[in-house]
């Protein structure tokens, strides 16, 4: 009666595999970025001699926090990892790539039914596309790039069915607030998610990764998106084939939440937490200071064309700066012609990776109120202002009128 991280964990693990149980898995792929990859190396070296990494094939560094590096401590950090990758022999998404776990996902190197872990707090992402992702901090990735393994509690699952259709300017972002407004900042806390139900399955494979983006806010383990054709249609288009991994029918689950979102309308996360959510027009008029589309949550293709659909023909009247998540993205935006709609319309579109979600590059803020399609607004997140999580149509237009304003 296994749910889908229990067969994925027990796939990887000699013990049996049940929920709150500690044990230890195999890891296809460990990763660290420039923010904990120089600690890891530290710690390899401090702890254990020769043969720091068990498997070289499937270890990665990836530069997405600050890039180009903006201070010296960032160039250090680069150098280190860079070193070290070509002394043990280990492959680096260097700073022309974008987000580590965007980049992992469109480049095939994970696949559903793997396990993998890193040093960025949102690694869960990757239940978007099946795989058991996990953020963990320097030392615990130090020794699985060392091992290969790592232990685990077994979380138990709950099961959150989201029926109903909506229409434009409501998006997959809504749709993701309209579950954090359900559980709250503590709702799946400890637990993993799957996803059920007709408005999860009509979401386009952006749209899946910005609902498992935000399952660190809600407390959650890891977030499952169905493996369903859309899935298999995705990895095709990468030559790539894998036996999808259901929950059995009889599995069991700590709860069942049903959440209805026909007619849903825009909506919006106000300061201090991303799940103070709130329909859009209650704020609607409140004047802002500038807005900024990116991050791991909102900075794919389809988000990207949504907001040059709102800004084409049109001016910004506050600064609007614009993140891609990865080379390829930003490499369609230009090729598609969406940088030119950009520009015209006054924004900035910056090289692809976390924009100033991570404080790292172009998008931080003074004291001022601001729009944004990251994924967090606690105070000091991008800079001392208040920052608003929206969705990037509502960025886009609200950077047009220089006030919130809900897309037409």
């Amino acid at each position: 009666m296994p749910t889908i991280v229990e067969k994925i964990l027990q796939m990887h693990s000699e013990q049996k595999v049940e929920p709150g149980e500690i044990v230890w898995i195999e890891l296809d792929i460990i990763t660290a970025r420039e923010f904990g990859g120089p600690n890891v190396v530290k710690h390899l070296r401090k702890h254990f001699s020769g043969n720091y990494v068990a498997k070289p094939e499937s270890t990665f560094f990836t530069f997405d926090l600050s890039v180009p590096a903006k201070t010296l401590k960032y160039a250090l950090a680069q150098d280190i990892c860079r070193k070290f990758a070509k002394e043990v022999g280990i492959k680096v998404f260097d700073i022309n790539q974008g987000i580590g776990t965007h980049v992992l996902v469109d480049h095939g190197v994970v696949q559903p039914g793997m396990t993998a872990v890193g040093t960025d707090s949102h690694y869960n992402i990757l239940g978007a596309v099946g795989v058991f992702g996990q953020g963990m901090g320097d030392k615990d990735i130090a020794f699985a790039f060392k091992t290969g393994k790592t232990w685990f509690e077994v979380p138990a699952t709950m099961k959150v069915i989201v029926e109903g259709a909506y229409k434009f300017p409501t998006v997959a972002r809504d749709l993701t607030f309209a579950v954090m407004r359900e559980l709250g900042p503590a709702g799946a806390l400890g637990k993993s998610i799957e996803y059920y139900g007709h408005a999860v399955e009509t979401l386009s494979m952006d749209g899946r990764i910005t609902l498992a983006s935000q399952t660190t806010e809600m407390g959650g383990i890891i977030g499952f998106l169905p493996m369903d054709e859309k899935l298999k249609n995705f990895y095709r288009e990468k030559n790539i084939d894998f036996k999808p991994i259901r929950a059995d029918k009889d599995a069991e689950y700590v709860d069942e939440i049903h959440i209805d979102v026909r007619n849903l309308e825009p909506l919006m996360a106000a300061p201090p937490n991303p799940c103070n959510v709130h329909p859009v027009g209650e704020y609607e008029g409140m004047e802002i200071d500038g807005a900024f589309i990116g991050s791991c949550t909102n900075g794919r293709y389809e988000d990207l064309l949504a907001a040059a659909k709102v800004l084409k023909g049109k001016k910004v009247k506050v600064p609007l700066t614009i993140t891609p998540t990865t080379r390829e993205t930003w490499l369609r935006v230009i090729q598609e012609g969406l940088w030119e709609i950009f520009a015209q319309a006054g924004a900035v579109l910056t090289n692809p990776g976390c924009g100033g979600c991570a404080e790292g590059m172009a998008g931080l803020i003074g004291d001022e109120i601001y729009l944004s399609t990251t994924n967090r607004n606690y105070p000091g997140k991008q800079g001392p202002g208040k920052l608003y999580l929206v969705s990037p149509v509502t960025a886009a237009a609200s950077a047009v009128e220089g006030k919130v304003t809900i897309p037409s």
